[in-house]
């Protein structure tokens, strides 16, 4: 009995010891970033060279590094590994292979909220389309940094310049971005009737406007960001434009002068940003303009969360909550469900206004195959491009909270339910391309298309 007892102490010295066994980083080497900064790559990593992880978490940072790096959207593929040196000691070995950068591509792309609501609600009209040249550099000077240069015409005219850096600093937290934007258009979304969206359209321009903006950004882990951005605008409507619709600006004037800033916090680990199927991430952003009879706050919360169950199948579960505080009743303010991200499958067709909205989005999704293409086109820079095919079955629920509707519109103020079944396809440069069917409380029924590549 003694001896049995002894055994069982020694043995349960050597299982504490080898638990809590310890790597020190030696080295990290990064192959293929041609252009890319190292200390781009390094400052994704959960260990720097010197770090002291578990034996048994190694093999989990090294996938987390991987996943890092790809949602950089800077590389179409990400290897790490790491080669035992002794019993204490790892190298860390990176292989990338970076994507294009320069995209000075021709510019076209509907006006309108979706695809499918050009496609079949506008008839496709080419007087929809935005058309142009937009200049792209992703990674400008190797560091993370973007230049966007747009010169567009169709329904809107539009010149734009934006620059965004990442680091500013040694300890490679904050980063610094300005941008600018004139516009002049055409034609106007001045109402809603019957939750749907009414235009009006002139030989004559009846809006045009200017913004500027410059932002600072923290980010002092991996996961987490905050944002402050800072900006000056001007919107003029035609007298041509406030006849038909008096109340479309804030200031139910014919011209407004603003002053605006966002506070912005985001928190966010997920095994891909783009089509995430592993992980959560949380969004707070307080939008405030400041303007002459026309202050407006916002409020904005989303949350997002990613269990997969294995390689074949994972839930996706979102919710998406604003509340804005109105000066008044104007119609720009009052636009809510169906704009930026607060959308509603198999609600494409439709908008709701109001002072509050909230979104929940329960999804199911099931992998059906992967198919390999080789690419004729560029064969030695990205010999084959891999497709990922999902099938998914979805609920949502929504409210839109409305002080007064107004003009027949008659999905505020009540529970909005949508569901249905679609198939996803997943490729490289964040390409997401979603083929949904979907019926809402109404009765309707439809096909869907949504999504595309992302430069």
């Amino acid at each position: 009995m003694f001896k049995s007892y002894v055994l069982f102490f020694f043995l349960s010295i050597a299982f504490a010891f080898s638990a809590q066994a310890q790597i020190t980083i030696r080295s990290i080497t990064i192959q293929g970033n041609n252009k890319t900064k190292n200390y781009i790559i390094q400052r994704e990593l959960p260990y720097r060279i010197g770090s002291i992880v578990a034996a048994d978490s190694l093999e989990v940072m090294n996938t987390l590094a991987q996943h890092q790096l790809v949602n950089t959207s800077l590389f179409n593929e990400a290897k790490v590994e790491s080669i035992m040196v002794d019993s204490t000691t790892a190298d860390v070995l990176i292989h990338v292979k970076e994507r294009w950068y320069l995209f000075p591509i021709p510019y076209f792309r509907w006006v309108d909220r979706n695809f499918s609501q050009w496609w079949n609600q506008q008839n496709r009209s080419l007087d929809r389309v935005n058309y142009g040249l937009n200049f792209r550099q992703s990674n400008f000077t190797g560091n993370n940094d973007r230049l966007v240069i747009g010169l567009i015409t169709g329904y809107t005219q539009q010149v734009i310049v934006r620059y965004q850096i990442p680091f500013i600093d040694k300890k490679l937290q904050w980063g610094i971005g300005a941008g600018i934007q004139y516009y002049t258009q055409k034609e106007i979304n001045y109402n809603t009737i019957a939750d749907k969206q009414v235009f009006y359209k002139s030989n004559q321009i009846l809006r045009d406007g200017f913004r500027a903006n410059a932002n600072l950004t923290y980010r002092p882990s991996l996961f987490e960001r905050y944002n402050f951005q800072l900006g000056v605008g001007e919107e003029n409507i035609a007298n041509e434009a406030f006849l038909k619709a008096p109340q479309l600006l804030p200031n139910f004037s014919t011209s407004m002068r603003y002053v605006d800033f966002t506070i912005g916090y985001a928190k966010t680990k997920f095994d891909y940003n783009a089509y995430p199927t592993k992980g959560a991430s949380v969004d707070f952003a307080w939008y405030q303009r400041l303007a002459n009879n026309a202050p407006l706050s916002s409020f904005q919360w989303r949350n997002i969360w990613a269990h997969s169950f294995n390689k074949t199948n994972f839930i996706f579960t979102e919710t998406n909550t604003q509340i804005k505080f109105l000066p008044n009743q104007n119609y720009l303010d009052q636009k809510l469900l169906g704009y930026g991200n607060l959308q509603m499958n198999g609600l494409e067709y439709y908008v709701v206004d109001g002072n509050a909205a909230t979104v929940g989005k329960f999804a199911f999704h099931h992998k059906i195959g992967t198919i390999t293409l080789r690419n004729p086109v560029t064969k030695k820079f990205l010999p084959e491009v891999k497709y990922h095919f999902w099938l998914k079955l979805f609920t949502q629920l929504g409210y839109v909270y409305s002080e007064k509707a107004l003009n027949q519109n008659k999905l505020s103020n009540t529970l909005l339910r949508t569901a249905g079944i679609g198939v996803d396809i997943i490729s490289i440069y964040d390409f997401v391309f979603k083929i949904d069917y979907s019926v809402n409380q109404l009765g309707d029924k439809g096909l869907y298309l949504h999504g595309g590549i992302n430069f």
